[in-house]
């Protein structure tokens, strides 16, 4: 696969944790995948993964899974 920033080949996916929103509206989205490139260093979602992850929050009644999170505050 080839970097859409630097142009070299070799770019990795990653897949993350992103979450959306906060208070009663936040939506955490796990295994988004992530193009990373080791040549330049840029990370960068495709048009395809964004356009799944606002159908994700349009849909998210019916497709998220209510789950416990504990909260830390860094401060």
């Amino acid at each position: 696969m080839i970097c859409d920033i630097c142009g070299t080949e070799g770019v990795r996916i990653r897949r993350i944790a992103r979450t959306y929103g906060k208070g009663e509206n936040l939506l955490l989205i796990e295994n988004i995948p992530v193009v990373s490139c080791p040549h330049c260093g840029e990370s960068y979602l495709t048009a395809e993964t964004l356009h799944e992850i606002e159908r994700i929050k349009q849909n998210r009644k019916k497709l998220a899974v209510e789950r416990p999170v504990e909260v830390a505050s860094f401060a």
